[in-house]
């Protein structure tokens, strides 16, 4: 059982990865053309995508810096809390790697795939 769960976890983490590879250059491109396209004077529909643009970066940082930050957390409390078990023969490193790797990649997989979504049935001009 346990090796279903932690192929699911590596499934679903390698999906979320595949989907933001091919979510992430759709996004940019759509921007790009629109900043090349707005030029000095770009509109009002411009600037709030502009502004948008960069407040959803720091916004994903920092919420895939804390979601990283709570599951180290947690496998240190993990770790602490259980010293007599053999931490990495027992798989326990990896499951716990891929944890804090998929904490800190959903944020911006939720964020690029909702960009690529929203822009996708957005006209350029």
């Amino acid at each position: 059982m346990p090796y279903r769960r932690r192929s699911r976890r590596s499934a679903r983490i390698a999906k979320q990865a595949i989907e933001l590879a091919v979510a992430a250059p759709q996004v940019m491109t759509h921007r790009l053309a629109r900043l090349a396209l707005a030029g000095s004077s770009p509109s009002v529909r411009d600037r709030s995508e502009f502004d948008r643009m960069g407040m959803e970066k720091i916004a994903a940082f920092y919420e895939s810096w804390h979601a990283m930050c709570l599951a180290l957390f947690r496998a240190n409390l993990n770790l602490a809390l259980s010293p007599v078990q053999f931490w990495w023969s027992s798989g326990r490193g990896q499951r716990t790697a891929l944890a804090i790797f998929g904490a800190g990649l959903a944020p911006v997989h939720r964020r690029v795939t909702a960009n690529a979504r929203r822009l996708r049935h957005t006209r350029i001009v």
